[in-house]
């Protein structure tokens, strides 16, 4: 049995090996051992033009797959789920193409993409909301291959004129493109590790489990850019190059703020300030602005045992309220939520009369901008000396084509009806 199987092996390695040549002539080559002659797009089928886009747009350049039908063995089992609107599918494919690859083809070539971009996006109509842990899945990654985004059907709906507000853009970063430059900023670090002194700045205060129980002020105080990145080390680090990408002036200016509630230590304001002209954020001193006009309140805590309230010393913007309690009569005596809000103090500017009050401290323990401003720094270095690319050029870029969007979709984008 033994030397069957021997033999066996020996002719697969003759085979493999070309010795076996009367087998084979140069003659017998032809251009394709497939058929050729069956078109890879279908354009009887009624999304035969769009399926033709698809192919000129993301197969040919890019070999990226776009599943805009509902692909359910392919689908997340765990949720209840739809399929994504037509047309809305298109208009998203159009916004990929626009503010993803050609932005990064812009800046590291035609190759880049090519070589390590994803190469199937799965469109989902609807949310997947997880009642288990209360939060929503607006995206997912499979292997650095494969992204899936959710909540297409909430986007604005095409139409003959459409025009996409500012806040249509935001709901377009947070719902897709943030999650699109996370999943990404992952399939980079996974193929070029990032430093190890990433995660040694706030080694401390990751929670891989109740991540998503902390306010926004405490997240950002503890130095972390959102909630999700304080669950885990290679998350912090792929949240931190995609809010520098995508996130809006008012979610920065509001996230710095949080950020310097506790104090800061020696030099750490000059830095912010730095850190916002890197952003381009420009009208810093505009009155209008929300970080020109806030109040903080004193988080207060009700004790359920006494009866009575106790200053913890934290703060919580008005502009946020993201700890989903109620403001409540400090002399009542029922059962309230944890929180409610005592003390307060407004500020009119960020810049002249926030700033002047925040307190410096050497203290150790103070995370916050600090800790914010070195993993920013340790992260964009990591960008740039590996893949030449410039977190906050791109941030420009990608600002500058939202300006643009309403431009671009008049002159640039069809989308097809179903054929008959």
């Amino acid at each position: 049995m033994r030397k069957g199987i021997l033999g066996v092996c020996l002719f697969a390695m003759l085979l493999a090996t070309g010795l076996f040549s009367s087998c084979r002539s140069e003659d017998d080559f032809t251009e394709s051992i497939f058929d050729t002659t069956v078109p890879v797009v279908d354009n009887s089928k009624a999304t035969g033009p769009f399926d033709q886009w698809l192919y000129d747009n993301f197969v040919v350049p890019y070999n990226v797959d776009v599943q805009y039908r509902f692909n359910f063995p392919a689908s997340d089992m765990n949720f209840q789920l739809t399929p994504a609107d037509y047309n809305r599918s298109q208009l998203l494919a159009h916004f990929i193409r626009y503010l993803f690859y050609d932005v990064y083809t812009k800046y590291a070539g035609d190759n880049f993409m090519k070589q390590y971009g994803p190469r199937i996006f799965h469109f989902i109509g609807s949310s997947g909301y997880s009642p288990t842990t209360g939060t929503e899945v607006l995206g997912t990654a499979a292997g650095g291959v494969k992204i899936t985004l959710y909540n297409v059907n909430e986007m604005k709906p095409y139409s003959e004129g459409v025009e996409y507000t500012d806040d249509d853009i935001t709901v377009l970063n947070e719902r897709f493109f943030h999650t699109m430059h996370h999943e990404f900023s992952h399939i980079l670090h996974q193929t070029k590790s990032y430093p190890v002194t990433f995660g040694q700045v706030t080694s401390g205060s990751y929670d891989p489990i109740n991540w998503q129980e902390r306010d926004s002020v405490e997240t950002h105080a503890l130095g972390y850019v959102t909630h999700y990145a304080s669950s885990a080390t290679y998350e912090d680090f792929v949240e931190t190059l995609s809010c520098i990408i995508t996130d809006t002036n008012y979610r920065w200016m509001m996230r710095l703020i949080n950020a310097c509630i506790n104090g800061v230590r020696q030099g750490d304001k000059e830095q912010m300030l730095e850190l916002i002209e890197k952003l381009d954020i420009t009208n810093i001193d505009d009155a209008s602005c929300h970080w020109n006009n806030f109040t903080l309140y004193t988080e207060s805590e009700y004790d359920q045992i006494e009866g009575k309230y106790v200053e913890t010393g934290r703060y919580v913007l008005d502009v946020h309220c993201d700890l989903t309690s109620e403001v409540v009569n400090k002399e009542s005596t029922k059962m309230v939520p944890k929180y409610s809000y005592a003390k307060y103090r407004s500020f009119t500017s960020f810049k002249d009369d926030f700033l002047p009050w925040v307190e410096i401290k050497s203290d150790d323990n103070i995370a916050g901008i600090n800790a914010m401003l070195k993993k920013i720094d340790i992260a964009t270095n990591w960008y740039t000396d590996k893949w030449g690319l410039d977190a906050f050029q791109l941030r420009k870029e990608v600002k500058e084509r939202q300006k643009n969007i309403n431009e671009y979709i008049a002159n640039e984008v069809t989308i097809y009806d179903i054929q008959d």
